[in-house]
């Protein structure tokens, strides 16, 4: 099986919102690791879902450094 990639966007009651691709889906939140938070990148691989800390972390500066630039103006 191969790796799938997924953003959690938010969660709601006991889901969590995730982005795969352009699509979202609803997964119960117990299904995910603990400590996972909204913004964080994981990855669904067999019958695991993974955070990757460092594309979470890139992805978290790339958002910074966009509004930065929309707010120096």
């Amino acid at each position: 099986m191969k790796k799938v990639k997924g953003i959690i966007d938010r969660f709601e009651g006991e889901y969590a919102v995730i982005e795969i691709g352009n699509e979202t889906k609803d997964i119960l939140r117990t299904l995910l690791p603990k400590q996972a938070k909204a913004g964080d990148v994981i990855y669904f691989k067999d019958n695991e879902i993974v955070i990757n800390k460092e594309e979470t972390e890139k992805l978290r500066k790339e958002i910074e450094d966009l509004m930065d630039e929309v707010w120096d103006d």
